[in-house]
């Protein structure tokens, strides 16, 4: 018996012994590869060329041109009679908007005929003094006076006439408001039997030609440092996407608004077809130059692990390789790059995630 137990343990420890000695299998681990195939199935964006412009984007408001527009306002006072225009009407130069009938037109009246009267007396009598002084029957002072009162009359008459071309009348009580340019009618503040005064600080309408228009823009803070005046500008509206305006920024208002916290500038655009109206709401694209030229790509290609953006590079082929990239700003849906990135070099931009995943293990 124990014989045979020694027999048995001998053929164990051989076993164990010969187990220990084989060596292990190394498992060959099979590295992330990107085929043709897979590359040609993923879009491909090309890093923009450095340029020492970027494209910026705000909002503004469409709005008459100031110089272009009449406020209009009664000199006298009175009761309206007649409104003769509307909201959006066009109006014509000279055209009559409305009718007052005021008190005060009577006495411009009176103070013209009475001021007709003595212009024509104070002639009357420096002719008669002019005869009588060439006779011997007059003394020089006599007609110099006669002369002085004449040159009184035809100031005051002046004066009077001036008056009444200021203040157009229609016969007796009546004041006429007449348009001074051609253009459309943007704001209308009276309504017949309405009572107005000359002291009133609101203006009755307001007349404005529309073929040129301003549009002032909303420059957020943060972009203050980059709009200059002249930078060319391309804007478009809700009610006409499509249709494309060009213009360059005139002036820039060196002043914050309170409210909104953001400065004005102001484009002047041509509107010979009248497309563009009062408030209108615009986008607004600025072209505007940097000191630096830095290279433009998508957002849409940016890979952001541990605080630092990557992007994937591939030659278009089977190569495709991670590089650290350093963003100089970023302008809606473009990258402007500072390092890692030089214009032309092709970089996914679908599913780079999956790749970057792949990639970095």
């Amino acid at each position: 018996m124990q014989k045979y137990s020694y027999y048995y343990f001998s053929v164990l420890a051989i076993f164990l012994l010969a187990s220990c000695s084989e060596k292990p299998q190394h498992v060959k681990e099979e590295r992330f590869s990107v085929s043709d195939t897979l590359l040609s199935k993923l879009e491909i964006d090309t890093v923009g060329a450095s340029s020492a412009s970027v494209e910026l984007t705000f909002t503004g408001k469409v709005v008459p041109v100031e110089d272009n527009m009449v406020r209009i306002y009664p000199m006298v006072s009175g009761i309206v009679h007649d409104v003769h225009v509307h909201s959006g009407d066009f109006i014509k130069k000279g055209q009559v908007l409305a009718t007052l009938g005021s008190p005060e037109m009577a006495g411009y009246a009176r103070e013209a005929v009475s001021a007709d009267a003595q212009l024509a007396v104070a002639k009357r009598n420096a002719d008669v003094a002019s005869d009588l002084y060439k006779s011997g029957l007059a003394s020089e002072k006599d007609l110099q006076q006669a002369k002085s009162e004449y040159e009184i009359a035809r100031a005051e008459h002046a004066r009077t006439r001036a008056v009444l071309e200021l203040n157009p009348g229609k016969g007796g009580l009546n004041y006429v408001i007449k348009s001074p340019i051609s253009g459309f009618l943007v704001e209308k503040r009276v309504t017949d039997n309405m009572q107005v005064r000359a002291d009133n600080p609101e203006n009755l309408f307001t007349v404005a030609d529309l073929s040129k228009m301003w549009v002032m823009i909303n420059i957020y803070e943060s972009d203050i440092s980059q709009v200059k005046a002249g930078d060319p500008v391309k804007i478009n509206t809700l009610s006409y996407p499509d249709k494309i305006f060009d213009g360059q920024i005139e002036k820039i208002y060196n002043m914050l608004d309170p409210g909104d916290k953001v400065m004005r500038a102001r484009v002047r655009v041509d509107n010979p077809d009248l497309i563009l109206k009062p408030e209108m709401f615009a986008n607004v694209k600025v072209h505007a130059r940097t000191n630096n030229a830095f290279p433009v790509i998508n957002t849409r290609c940016l890979i952001f692990d541990n605080n630092k953006n990557y992007v994937v590079v591939t030659d278009g082929r089977s190569q495709a390789a991670i590089r650290e990239v350093e963003i100089a700003m970023k302008v809606e849906d473009k990258a402007y790059i500072r390092n890692g990135l030089k214009g032309g070099e092709k970089l996914v931009a679908s599913r780079q995630v999956f790749l970057y995943e792949g990639l970095k293990n």
